[in-house]
């Protein structure tokens, strides 16, 4: 069954995205989703969630930070270029009808089949779990539900994250042949940046690894993280020649480097011998603060223009995300046959 068959008709595609509240935004989320946010708002219906019930999965020990979190999480959208006049940013758990939503949906997936879900087993690995709550077995459940509440067509994601949209396929390809056509089949969009190296060096930035450059870290935090950044561990003096694939300093050159000429000029110095790593993480701290003062400047200015900027932009998107929700949850009912007494 076709997204148009399942109801979307000619209307304006859908997109969804979003993040768990866990702690500052980094650059490994803008590579990996917010600069494909900023694109999506300009040519799609553009919902941003702010997972906080995601967070519970992992993060129960962390609800009192959840507040600063939230509000980190918005401000960094709205540095970075989200508009709240073309996008929906919304929190999670002002949306009830996800939660019913997710109950429908958990009785059409087989355990066996969420626990296939590979990233559930990094998740356990990376954090050491060795008894996985029912809530985050579901957690790919949940995160269905949040597509096809919205009703998306694309979800933008990074690699690692497209079989979770695959299992939102199956779930609305169940849904709609049981009940009916409710659901778009959504399609993961997955990102051109592809997934950035920690700090550490190792393959992908987390912030429960503490690996991360956030978003808006002052310039000498920047220059301190990439001073002691990870680099070529075989190079012991700057006359060695270095490698360069797979160094996380030059992944973050290729990155964020706004001069193509430089980049090429220190990858074969460094190649040759001919460079040292000081300088090279120099020049990256003078790259990686032009790409973030913007950023930082955004923030400041939108706290002095309205301090109440969070709220504000939440509580609006609470309610557009709730009239779609109540429409999306409406029509399930009537499919599932469970309005008789409404």
């Amino acid at each position: 069954m076709t997204s148009a068959e399942a109801g979307s008709g000619d209307r304006f595609p859908r997109a969804l995205t979003g993040d768990r509240p866990t702690g500052p935004l980094h650059l490994g989320h803008l590579v990996g989703t917010l600069q494909n946010r900023v694109a999506l708002q300009e040519t799609h219906r553009t919902f941003v969630l702010v997972a906080d019930l995601h967070m519970l999965t992992t993060r129960l020990d962390g609800i009192a930070d959840s507040e600063t979190n939230i509000r980190e999480d918005v401000l960094g959208n709205l540095a970075v270029g989200i508009d709240p006049d073309k996008a929906t940013i919304y929190l999670q758990s002002q949306v009830p009808e996800t939660a019913e939503l997710f109950l429908y949906f958990a009785m059409l997936v087989s355990v066996s089949r969420a626990q296939r879900i590979p990233t559930l087993k990094d998740k356990l690995r990376e954090l050491q779990i060795a008894r996985p709550s029912y809530g985050l077995l579901g957690y790919p459940i949940l995160q269905a539900a949040d597509i096809l509440l919205m009703r998306a067509d694309v979800v933008p994601v990074g690699p690692d994250q497209a079989s979770h949209v695959e299992l939102a396929r199956e779930i609305a390809r169940s849904f709609n042949e049981r009940f009916g056509p409710v659901f778009p089949a959504p399609t993961a969009l997955v990102t051109r940046g592809g997934t950035l190296p920690g700090t550490d060096g190792s393959p992908k930035m987390s912030r429960s690894l503490g690996n991360t450059i956030n978003l808006f870290d002052d310039e000498e935090t920047v220059r301190a993280k990439v001073m002691g950044m990870y680099t070529d561990p075989s190079r012991i003096r700057a006359t060695d020649p270095g490698h360069v694939e797979g160094n996380p300093v030059f992944a973050y050159h290729d990155a964020f480097n706004a001069d193509p000429n430089e980049v090429a000029d220190l990858k074969a110095r460094y190649v040759a011998g001919q460079v040292g790593d000081v300088e090279v993480k120099k020049r990256l701290v003078v790259a990686m603060n032009s790409v973030l003062a913007p950023i930082r400047q955004r923030r400041h200015d939108l706290l002095a223009e309205n301090p109440s900027v969070v709220e504000d932009v939440l509580r609006s998107g609470a309610k557009q995300a709730r009239s779609e929700a109540a429409d999306t949850i409406s029509t399930v009912r009537v499919a599932m046959q469970l309005d008789a007494f409404e």
